[in-house]
């Protein structure tokens, strides 16, 4: 097994800065394979529609995809998700390793493998490792895949030439974790002949987002600043950049402040740290951030430091509290993003309209 991880390491920190000090340490889940040997559409799902060889081209080359893949194995978030979503279950996928429920799985990942007939301990069901200590090269290897994914992910070079070796493998399509989950929607439907359905899925899912601007003007006519606020060490780190979490709210048709705007360095700056003694400097109509179960806004608004954030004063704050909806953003994919439209959107209707009130 591979043990270097670093940057995903960096990117769980930064999700949760300081406070989120390592990976907890998971066992496998599920260790059953689908009933034919491989991955599969469900039954009257999407089928491959378009032409190979395929090829996809990512940071470190060009992969060429001979024939329909029939056993994917996927590295990290968001790649399994995008394989379900175009009703393709993977023959192996990680477990999820923080925000997860009682399956190791999210929500939206059961709803759509009980669709696909494949729920956990099922014969469909995906077998599942722990990245918990880096990239499971050795239970990858195991299971024969014809294809690995690992589109948005932090894999090194020497990471991604290991699994090459085992099988075509999509690397990363932007370095640290900062490919967008429409690029990874589209680079999954090459690889596998869905393009179509990709392309589909992603308009739908990008008008539902850009619905919720028009359909609530207070969204639309918000600045917002995603960060994360320390209430243990009053830290603040603020995402920027190509983090999934400023692309979710411009997403909703809100705007990101000038304060960030001005203080990233380039897109490749996914968050920086901001001194709480200069939190009266954060102007913006709304702030997010996320906190551990219990906190309320009100506990940010007796904060001696946090209090002087403007948004955090008007109460004009989005804040996830519950780690599955977090992740929902975090770690957004087209599969996840329905279901933060759902649970997490309504919160940032309500703090648009206390900003804008």
């Amino acid at each position: 097994m591979s043990r270097s991880l670093p940057r995903r390491s960096v990117v769980l920190t930064a999700l949760a800065v300081p406070a989120l000090t390592a990976l907890a340490a998971c066992s496998g889940g599920s260790t059953t394979t689908s009933a034919d040997g491989g991955s599969s559409p469900s039954d009257g799902g999407s089928a491959a529609t378009g032409s190979f060889p395929a090829t996809v081209e990512h940071i470190y080359g060009t992969t060429e995809i001979a024939a329909e893949p029939t056993r994917i194995a996927t590295v990290s978030w968001v790649n399994g998700d995008t394989l379900l979503a175009l009703d393709i279950v993977p023959v192996g996928m990680p477990i999820v390793e923080w925000g997860a429920n009682d399956n190791k799985s999210t929500d939206w990942i059961d709803a759509k493998l009980e669709e696909l007939g494949a729920a956990w301990g099922s014969d469909k069901a995906p077998t599942t490792y722990s990245e918990a200590d880096g990239v499971n090269t050795d239970e990858i290897a195991a299971l024969t895949p014809d294809l690995i994914v690992a589109a948005y992910s932090g894999l090194t070079q020497e990471e991604y030439d290991t699994l090459s070796k085992i099988a075509p493998t999509i690397g990363p399509l932007a370095a640290g974790y900062t490919a967008s989950w429409s690029d990874v929607l589209t680079a999954v439907g090459t690889a596998t002949g869905r393009s179509d359905r990709a392309k589909e899925l992603g308009e739908q899912v990008t008008a539902d987002l850009a619905k919720v601007g028009t359909d609530n003007p207070e969204v639309g006519e918000s600045t917002f600043i995603a960060s994360s606020l320390s209430l243990t060490d009053h830290t603040i780190s603020i995402y920027s950049g190509d983090d999934t979490r400023p692309r979710f709210f411009t997403a909703l048709g809100m705007t990101q402040a000038d304060v960030v705007t001005e203080n990233t360095k380039d897109a490749s700056t996914f968050y920086f740290e901001w001194s709480a003694e200069r939190g009266d400097e954060l102007v913006s109509d709304v702030i997010y951030t996320w906190a551990s179960a219990g906190h309320t806004v009100e506990t940010f608004q007796k904060d001696s430091l946090f209090q002087q954030i403007p948004a955090v004063a008007s109460g004009a704050m989005v804040l996830t509290t519950d780690d599955h909806q977090t992740l929902s953003i975090s770690a957004a994919s087209v599969l996840s993003l329905p279901w933060a439209i759902e649970n997490v959107v309504p919160s940032v209707v309500e703090a648009a309209k206390t900003a804008q009130a």
